[in-house]
């Protein structure tokens, strides 16, 4: 549980590590006076206190007359800070045991330890940032890809909150006319006012579902595209895996069903990301182990946003590409004309009229084709259904439950306007609506929520 706000809290804002560079943040009423104790700038010169904001100040972090550290201290006085608080960022030397000694020294001297994610609560509870900008600053942490770094920073800027906002705004206004029409419906007339909210309230569905539609991109944004290599045993998979990967990653053989279990990796292809997943030869076999991992890979080829189906273009097809085939037909998948060092029995024009997908050909021996597939899942992803734009944006589930329920209570509202019922009716829903919107951005939510939301952010953030 959160504790007093009114506290002057500390903690180390980068990983423990020796790194060339630690930095220990502290923030809050006292931020200057618990500096002051421990930093003695070099030349004598006037307390940080008394320091301009935003200013670098060179000395030492001293503890009874002992130097501790050599370090850069950066003032900034609130509101123009991360918390908007009184904040000092001290730059010591990275390492352990400096950064530990260092903050010990500031905590024993009027700080406390901050809580995890307690310098961006305090961000969002002093009004400088939203719920979902807050959420962002994680995620930004987290990107592991360029697109996924660039959309949590679309959300950072307050991108996604601008919608939410407006939605909100034109909710309340049309809800505030109709409330005030029931309490004096001498003065103001609702005469075609339930077709005017009709065409708003379609409006605002219709922009509800196309974010709720972006939670999937945000998704892949986020994870990578979950991408599962399917195929026969002894097709090539893991060999693919070990090209793709740039390292032995999976174990090869000329044995059929070596794969028994799958494997998970993430790479990054041209600042694109892959949750990369090779699985067991799908086949029939009476190998109880073997067939437990068969059995997974169907299970992982029906979760995938992409399926990279391996076919040995050296034979022919089997009744388990058949197989495959159908398992494939309705998803986005690209068909691997492997072994085209080999003599093949099947060209690829053949090939994509019986699966009807891009096929490509490939040699997992020599690797060539390996940059043309990295191009097509690029061009399938990222040049299609998915761009990277401004409308792009780092969503997370508990968002997306919120857009849900407003888009519910909003087709309540069309439906009860068609049929004539009540406006007191359509006045719940449309509270309900602009409440579920407040969730998103922060502006209606309990605390037990923040205190869930900021839990899982690190220690220093």
């Amino acid at each position: 549980m959160i504790r007093n706000q009114e506290d002057t809290i500390a903690a180390v804002a980068t990983p423990l590590s020796s790194a060339g560079i630690g930095i220990i943040r502290i923030s809050g009423p006292e931020a200057f006076t618990v500096a002051d104790r421990v930093f003695q700038e070099a030349g004598q010169k006037a307390p940080l206190l008394e320091a301009p904001t935003h200013t670098i100040h060179y000395g030492h972090i001293v503890e009874d007359g002992r130097i501790i550290d050599e370090v850069l201290v950066m003032v900034m006085r609130a509101p123009r800070s991360y918390t908007t608080e009184d904040t000092v960022e001290i730059n010591c030397h990275g390492g352990v045991l400096v950064l530990r000694k260092v903050l010990d020294l500031v905590l024993r001297n009027g700080a406390r330890t901050a809580e995890p994610g307690e310098f961006t609560r305090r961000a969002f509870l002093n009004g400088r940032i939203d719920l979902a900008q807050a959420e962002s600053v994680m995620d930004l942490i987290e990107s592991k890809n360029e697109y996924a770094m660039r959309g949590s920073i679309n959300t950072l800027k307050g991108k996604f909150s601008e919608k939410i906002r407006s939605l909100r705004s034109e909710i309340l206004y049309q809800n505030a006319y109709l409330e005030a029409a029931l309490d004096d419906p001498e003065h103001i007339s609702l005469d075609g006012f339930s077709e005017k909210l009709i065409t708003e309230d379609e409006k605002w569905i219709t922009t509800l579902s196309s974010l709720i539609s972006q939670f999937h991109n945000g998704r892949i944004l986020r994870e990578g595209i979950r991408t599962v290599i399917l195929g026969r045993p002894n097709v090539g998979k893991s060999s693919l895996m070990n090209l793709l990967m740039g390292e032995e990653r999976a174990i090869v053989t000329n044995v059929a069903g070596t794969t028994r279990d799958t494997l998970e990796e993430y790479l990054t292809i041209n600042e694109m990301g892959l949750t990369l997943v090779d699985t067991a030869g799908i086949r029939e076999t009476e190998d109880v182990v073997e067939k437990i991992g068969v059995e997974r890979a169907r299970q992982n080829a029906e979760a995938a946003d992409l399926i990279l189906y391996v076919v040995d273009g050296s034979e022919n097809l089997q009744e388990e590409d058949y197989e495959i085939m159908e398992l494939i037909r309705t998803r986005k998948a690209i068909v691997i004309l492997n072994k085209n060092d080999l003599d093949m029995q099947m060209l690829p024009r053949e090939l994509e009229f019986l699966v009807q997908k891009k096929v490509s050909p490939f040699s997992a021996k020599s690797g060539e084709g390996l940059n043309e597939l990295k191009t097509e899942i690029q061009k399938m992803f990222y040049e299609g259904r998915l761009t990277m734009n401004d409308e792009l944006f780092m969503e997370n589930a508990r968002q997306k439950e919120s857009l849900e329920k407003a888009k519910s209570s909003l087709t309540m509202v069309k439906n009860n306007l068609l049929d004539g019922m009540p406006e007191d009716l359509v006045s719940i829903d449309l509270t309900d609506a602009y409440e579920e919107l407040g969730k998103v951005i922060g502006e209606s939510v309990d605390e037990d929520l923040i205190n869930e939301i900021f839990g899982r952010f690190c220690m220093g953030k």
